[in-house]
């Protein structure tokens, strides 16, 4: 039996294609190429440089192989996405970039079709971030395009295709906001038989079963054996979860950081999500239902920073905390459980120091996390990635308003390409995971519980004034 040691991962992000290569003992890429994801800009849309990036795969695998030697593959990407083949094979049609606004055109004949959010757990969002009105619109603006259409395959699964000539369709990308999954039923959304797609989905495997072997041209062109194992793939956002899914006893919950602040509750307490909070339902590796919620923490942070020096004194924290000095949502109003609202200071801004303005915004994105952590039925500790992870102001926040301990990773075992890379590991234990995670706070502060509550109670506040008497 041939031990898997060094996964070869193709990372498709929305800014930059990723080729690396991942040791899965020290679970660490040692390898890695990158090209950017530029847009092409049509006709016939806005669409993804298919052929460019298939021939930059091809390349980064060959080198990447002779200079570490491969393994295995594996395949990850972003979601929102979906490629038509026709019965050839072949592109149907451009796959289009889902920051094309063309869907937004015909939102209303869409909206007519989707399915309601309590089938899905796909909020309505714009542009062609539900791929249902991606392939809507695609159908309207081509007539002839529903006749070419052979096979419908979500976006990390095509490039197992090109890999392995094996067609597939997964649930972690399916259940990616797509209007097209139904996860509670683990099954096709009604939405497939309005769009008169039903024949031309592509079966539905898990994100670790073995597509291979590989195409007899494509192994001679990389160099590398056919018989090489190759996974099904998975959704970016899914891949990070991975390792903390297989690791980690429930209940616990993951917080991704970076421009966006995205939670998933593992293992906790049933909740009634509400789209209008920014929730949604994904779906795990394991095709079950996680709910999660977001929002644009990154974004806010730099919004409120403004460049200003991430840093500051114990006096400034003195400061924030005495007075105390809050920010209430929303920074960026356009998501999150508080979208729609406009952003405000209970004292002058402009009176602010750089450090008071930073300990200020870091317990907002904290209270916030807090929140969606809160909608979403969040039970166990907070395991945090990402940046925020090095901010201890952030961290001692969200526990003291979760009142839950919070960890953090060193980052060893995160990332996209190591979680797509760990679909190929079968020796992960429980055990394994303790150890790369300390424990950040395990009993919580008066002050910061204090502060937390008071947030709350004026937020609520707030809300209660904004909306109308009867």
């Amino acid at each position: 039996m041939v031990t898997i040691r060094h996964v070869g991962v193709i990372d498709i992000g929305k800014t930059n294609v990723k080729v690396a290569v991942v040791d899965l003992e020290q679970r660490v890429e040692i390898g890695v190429l990158t090209r950017p994801n530029n847009v092409l800009p049509g006709p016939p849309y806005p669409h993804y440089d298919i052929d460019g990036h298939w021939h930059f795969i091809c390349d980064a695998l060959k080198e990447l192989n002779l200079a570490h030697g491969i393994d295995a593959l594996s395949v990850t990407a972003h979601g929102a996405s979906a490629v038509l083949l026709d019965k050839e094979g072949r592109l149907a049609s451009p796959v289009i970039d889902y920051e094309f606004t063309g869907p937004d055109d015909l939102e209303t004949e869409y909206d007519e079709i989707r399915p309601a959010f309590s089938e899905t757990g796909s909020p309505r969002l714009s542009m062609g971030l539900n791929v249902g009105a991606q392939i809507h619109w695609q159908l309207s603006n081509d007539p002839t395009l529903h006749d070419r259409i052979a096979t419908v395959l979500t976006y990390p699964q095509y490039w197992t295709y090109r890999l392995t000539g094996k067609l597939a369709n997964e649930v972690t990308s399916l259940g990616c906001h797509t209007d097209l999954w139904c996860p509670q039923q683990a099954s096709y959304s009604s939405l497939i038989g309005k769009l008169d797609l039903g024949a031309r989905m592509a079966p539905v495997k898990k994100a670790a079963d073995l597509m291979g072997p590989l195409l007899p041209d494509v192994a001679q062109e990389i160099g590398i054996p056919a018989d090489l194992k190759v996974t099904c793939g998975i959704h970016d956002s899914n891949a990070s979860l991975y390792p903390y899914l297989q690791e980690r006893r429930p209940p616990f919950s993951v917080v991704s950081t970076g421009t966006w602040v995205i939670t998933l509750a593992i293992g906790g307490v049933d909740v009634t999500l509400d789209p209008s909070r920014d929730t949604l339902m994904n779906v795990n590796a394991h095709g079950d239902p996680v709910p999660s919620a977001r929002f644009m923490g990154g974004r806010e942070f730099d919004l409120v920073m403004s460049g200003r020096e991430a840093s500051c004194a114990a006096r400034d924290v003195e400061h924030v905390l005495t007075e105390p000095i809050l920010l209430f949502p929303a920074v960026d109003p356009r998501s999150g459980p508080f979208q729609g609202k406009t952003h405000s200071w209970n004292t002058d801004e402009t009176n602010l120091s750089d450090g008071e303005r930073y300990a200020a915004v870091s317990f907002y994105l904290a209270l916030m996390t807090a929140e969606c952590l809160k909608i979403t039925g969040a039970l166990g500790p907070s395991l945090v990635e990402g940046p925020f992870a090095r901010n201890s102001l952030y961290l001692d926040m969200l526990a003291a308003a979760t009142e839950r301990s919070v960890e953090t990773s060193s980052g060893s075992s995160t990332g996209t390409s190591t979680g797509a890379a760990l679909l190929l590991d079968k020796k992960v234990t429980a055990q394994a995971f303790g150890s790369d995670f300390t424990d950040k706070a395990e009993t919580f502060d008066g002050r910061l519980t204090g502060y937390a509550s008071e947030w709350k109670s004026a937020v609520q506040s707030q809300l209660n004034r904004s909306i109308p008497q009867r």
